[in-house]
């Protein structure tokens, strides 16, 4: 079975690119609780979810894909479409259904056109190593492993996002299985409600077997990061809020009060050290970049910093995001400000002392690209506010979990002055309803279009949009 599509296919690259395959030692059909292979089957990247759905199907191909929605229609159970599994903690308890675990996989890229077709299952990773020998870069995520579909369908804020937007604004064709078992296309011309539906509103219209992204030729970036020690977050912290508000579109950075656990793959002196990061990317030269980040650089005295130019690839591991599944646990939302008052809040919610039981309290700078609503935008158009607060820990234990919300409440209610009222699904990892995540009148229009193509709401995604008119 083939999509259709006004739009070409693309033509195969000169090196074919695999997607790596987290679960290619998994026999294909279903998997069901009792087989020797379900707790591998059912296990998502993020170890804090545990997934017990009444089967498992791994599919490779967009007609293994079919195949499993139709079966799953046939037993009466919902589809839960994962690819890697970063947001599991966020989906709800799956005993009535099917876990559609993506690995189709593959890169495509028209060095033309500037576009790549990316299979179900790629992560970025895959996407970085097959755009980078033609010169061009991607809106990638700031971890090399989260997968390129569902990072998309929730948003997708790259370290380019102030200057390029949201990576789901950059998205020309995305291809899926609908609830009734058939493969569409959409685009702007094909389907075009149900296109804007799946650029911001999740996996709750279908299970996603390919999307085709916008490529741009950039060879280098200015990144990095500065370090200093928590002792001086005041400081650091309002002089990053005032420079980030004039700050221009070329920069996207992000400041973080942090505490990296004592593991070997963390840097000696940052090891159950508290710390405070800024950390970023610049699109300009490197003389024209060093005076853009002088308003925050030049405070106080870094323990370290390690702006310098980089390939677009480098911007993968900038970040310190662990290289291998952990549990975590998550929630955020979008800030009007961040002024004196909100900061003083923040510093007393998230001590920089201790920071613990939070592994680090976030937030990002928003604005430029990120606040502006482009022609033909999906539901996530943009970001309401200047700033996107997240803060994440890792529980190893159930009083740890407890613990962790607790703090995770704690932090959102201290916050709540300035918050927008909104949040980003992506980093939204406690799950519940998408109804907080969007400006006025979107969610309403996703409800209308989850009606049109599943009443039934047989797909079961981490942030619920109810069927409605």
């Amino acid at each position: 079975m083939t999509p259709t599509s006004s739009l070409p296919t693309l033509p195969p690259p000169a090196v074919p690119i695999l997607a790596r395959d987290p679960a290619s030692s998994l026999p294909s059909g279903a998997i069901r609780p009792g087989h020797e292979h379900y707790d591998e089957a059912r296990r998502a990247w993020n170890l804090a979810a545990d997934q017990r759905p009444a089967a498992v199907v791994v599919a490779r191909t967009a007609d293994e894909v079919v195949a499993a929605v139709r079966l799953a229609a046939a037993e009466g159970l919902r589809v839960v479409p994962q690819g890697t599994g970063h947001l599991a903690s966020a989906v709800p308890a799956m005993e009535d259904a099917l876990l559609l675990r993506t690995a189709i996989g593959g890169v495509v890229v028209d060095p033309v056109a500037q576009r790549a077709r990316v299979g179900a299952g790629a992560i970025w990773q895959d996407v970085v190593d097959a755009v980078t020998p033609y010169g061009l870069a991607a809106l990638s995520g700031s971890s090399f492993d989260v997968g390129v579909v569902g990072y998309t369908l929730g948003g997708g804020a790259s370290w380019l996002a102030r200057e390029k937007g949201l990576s789901t604004n950059n998205v020309h064709a995305i291809e899926l299985v609908t609830a009734d078992g058939r493969l569409l296309r959409t685009d702007h011309r094909n389907e075009p409600e149900l296109f804007w539906a799946l650029r911001g509103g999740g996996g709750n219209f279908g299970v996603v077997t390919a999307i085709e992204i916008e490529l741009f030729p950039i060879t280098e970036v200015f990144g990095g990061m500065t370090i200093w020690s928590a002792d001086q977050a005041g400081d650091v912290v309002r002089a990053w809020a005032d420079w980030s508000r004039d700050a221009p579109d070329a920069v996207t950075t992000s400041l973080r009060l942090l505490r990296l656990p004592p593991l070997p793959d963390v840097p000696e002196p940052l090891r159950d050290v508290p710390v405070v990061v800024v950390d970023g990317a610049v699109l300009a030269d490197a003389p024209e970049a060093e005076a853009m980040l002088r308003g925050f650089r030049a405070v106080g005295t870094p323990m370290m910093d390690t702006w310098a130019t980089m390939p677009p690839a480098g911007l993968l591991e900038i970040h310190m995001d662990p290289p291998a599944p952990v549990p975590a646990i998550g929630d955020t939302t979008c800030l009007h400000d961040l002024d004196d008052a909100a900061i003083d809040a923040l510093l007393a919610v998230v001590d920089p002392a201790e920071v613990a039981p939070l592994l680090f309290a976030e937030v990002r700078q928003a604005g430029g690209a990120l606040g502006r609503v482009a022609p033909g935008a999906g539901a996530r158009a943009s970001f309401e506010g200047e700033f996107l607060l997240f803060g994440v820990g890792v529980p190893m234990g159930p009083e740890d979990a407890e613990a962790l919300h607790r703090r995770l409440d704690e932090m959102l209610a201290a916050m709540a002055p300035w918050s927008t009222g909104t949040r980003y699904m992506n980093f939204a990892e406690r799950g519940g309803d998408a109804s907080s995540s969007y400006g006025e009148g979107v969610y309403e229009r996703l409800r209308a279009v989850r009606a049109t193509w599943d009443p039934e709401e047989r797909f079961v995604a981490s942030h619920r949009i109810p069927a409605g008119a």
